[in-house]
């Protein structure tokens, strides 16, 4: 039987090679943990471990040599890698695991160990060397990967099933909207409609899905405003909106239709199709008609009498005798405030009239536009001496533009100051140039306007919830400032917290493009 030392024996002619310091010095330099075993022994001993190996495992090299490898699983030796390096020691070849050992002070470390047989000349394998690293830190990040993963994935089932649930709600929603949706693809062919569409144009699904948006019925929708319009929702992801479409109808007859069209994206997905709603404002309109040909009729028809009685009133003043009865004073004066009221309102019906009907005339001249709303303001606070008109600023500009319809909008604007602030001393104004713009701005500290209100201040007839019925009123008043300011090229808005007070605000460029 052969003798082995325990630790500088290495494989080889009994340590008589000459390179036999130089290879058991590489071997210690070595970052990687390196060990002999001898399988000529029972028990495949280790004969040589280097320094590396130490510091691995925190085991002294006289703790190591002698014993077989699998002392560093501790009692953790079902593993499976187990078996395959028993396997491979068994046959005489190389294998390559990565296993749970244990280091001296009981800490789990992993091993990437390779383990390769060395022959004697007459093929015996005498020695096996084993080249370890520790993994420890690899095999957390890939751990935390896999957990993150097997997290990912628990959160995208569970997301999943969220999306299918809203996605069945959305569908129940939809199909119950009192208007027409269809949903279309990035070539805009339809992807899908709701019953409404389906009862509304009188088709089937069948006649309608996967079919170009040009192509359904009879080919009314193929209009190329609304095709390019469609075609650049995409891109830059600006919606179509009250796009109104009036054709001829298969089944259903003429119909003015109003679109609204944008670029759908629910977390992240669908982001290349595009939500159609279609509403019929045919009735809508006609009815919207013939309010305005009543509204247009009816304040003409009352302009003449409403004229001969104010010049009648004009004459009565005229022919009272300076001792004449108080009471009888009073009631003139009465009438004839009255009357100047009623025939305000009916030339704001004929504004109303003109606007709507596309009338509305410009008659441009130069002038002085702090004169103007001084001007203007000197005669709202002769006839409302209980507030003070307190004037700041000034834009210096000699401004070309309608004077006398623009004085109408600043008077409105300081009337209205006034009306809705009854228990404030003051109304501030202010005139300022702001760039290529001149800017005009009023501020009371009355009842203020709610959010919901100031999105619609500006509509025709529409008045605010909590002055409908404290302040007397149309709702045309700012309508037609709005629409006077709007064909100057210019901006009329309102900024104002409930309870708290307006200020209403417009601007009018200096060197514009009109809207006339």
């Amino acid at each position: 039987m052969q003798n082995h030392t325990s630790t500088d024996q290495l494989p080889g002619d009994a340590g008589h090679s000459p390179d036999l310091p130089l290879i058991k010095a590489a071997l210690d330099a070595s970052v990687s943990g390196i060990i002999i075993t001898d399988n000529q022994l029972p028990d495949n001993p280790i004969i040589y471990c280097n320094e590396s190996f130490e510091r691995m495992t925190g085991y002294k090299r006289i703790e190591i040599i002698g014993h077989n490898c699998r002392f560093l699983q501790a009692d953790d030796r079902q593993q499976p890698e187990r078996l395959k390096i028993r396997r491979a020691v068994q046959e005489g070849e190389h294998v390559s695991v990565e296993i749970r050992n244990y280091k001296k002070n009981g800490d789990l470390f992993w091993n990437e160990l390779f383990i390769s047989p060395v022959q004697a000349a007459d093929g015996r394998v005498t020695h096996f060397i084993g080249v370890q690293h520790d993994v420890t830190r690899r095999k957390q990040a890939e751990e935390d990967l896999y957990r993150e993963k097997e997290l990912r994935e628990q959160k995208i089932k569970e997301r999943t099933l969220q999306l299918n649930a809203s996605k069945e709600y959305l569908d129940s929603i939809i199909q119950t909207v009192r208007e027409s949706l269809v949903v279309l693809g990035p070539d805009l062919k339809v992807i899908g409609v709701n019953r409404h569409f389906l009862n509304t144009f009188k088709v089937t699904a069948s006649e309608t899905e996967d079919k170009s948006l040009y192509d359904l019925g009879n080919g009314q929708w193929n209009i190329p405003k609304l095709k390019e319009l469609l075609e650049n929702i995409l891109p830059s992801n600006n919606p179509v909106l009250d796009f109104e479409v009036e054709h001829i109808f298969p089944h259903i007859g003429k119909k003015l239709m109003l679109l609204n069209a944008y670029r759908v994206e629910l977390e992240g997905e669908y982001r290349d199709r595009i939500l159609l709603a279609i509403e019929d404002i045919t009735d809508r309109r006609a009815i919207e008609q013939r309010k305005d040909d009543f509204l247009s009729v009816a304040s003409h028809e009352l302009k003449t009498p409403l004229t001969t009685i104010k010049g009648y009133m004009q004459i009565l003043e005229r022919l009272l005798p300076k001792d004449a009865d108080e009471k009888l004073l009073e009631v003139v004066g009465k009438s004839t405030k009255h009357i100047e009221r009623l025939n305000t309102l009916i030339k704001e019906l004929l504004d109303v009239s003109r606007i709507q009907t596309g009338n509305i005339t410009l008659h441009r001249e130069r002038f002085d536009f702090d004169e103007m709303v001084r001007e203007t303001a000197d005669t709202i606070q002769n006839v409302s001496p209980k507030h003070r008109l307190v004037i700041s600023g000034s834009t210096g500009i000699d401004y070309e533009g309608d004077e006398s319809q623009l004085s109408q909008v600043v008077s409105n604007l300081l009337s209205n100051a006034i009306k809705y602030s009854p228990d404030s001393a003051n109304i501030e104004v202010n005139l300022a140039r702001v760039s290529d713009y001149v800017k005009f701005s009023v501020t009371d500290f009355g009842v203020g306007i709610s959010p919901d209100d100031q999105r619609k201040i500006f509509e025709r007839f529409y008045r605010a919830s909590d002055t409908q019925k404290n302040y007397p009123g149309m709702g045309i008043g700012l309508y037609i400032c709005e629409q006077i300011v709007s064909h100057h090229g210019g901006n009329l808005w309102v900024d104002s917290e409930h309870g708290k007070g307006s200020t209403f605000n417009f601007t009018l460029p200096i060197k514009q493009k009109t809207n006339e």
